[in-house]
């Protein structure tokens, strides 16, 4: 079950496979209200690449706007 509530503790994280074997650069740790805000400031290409982590899940930050 994925964790869904605002103030639940998340990584906001970008994935980029350009970099040979793929490097994961950290944006955000702390509540998923604020990790939402700071991944729609992104630029659209940025957002692409996103993922949020909660303690028992990943998702693609396009997949919880449903893209």
């Amino acid at each position: 079950m994925r964790t869904v509530y605002g103030s639940a503790t998340v990584r906001l994280y970008r994935l980029d496979s350009a970099v040979e074997g793929g490097a994961v650069e950290t944006l955000f740790y702390g509540p998923l209200d604020e990790a939402l805000a700071i991944a729609a400031q992104q630029p659209e290409a940025v957002q692409d690449v996103l993922f949020i982590a909660t303690d028992n899940d990943v998702i693609a930050y396009c997949d919880i706007l449903g893209e």
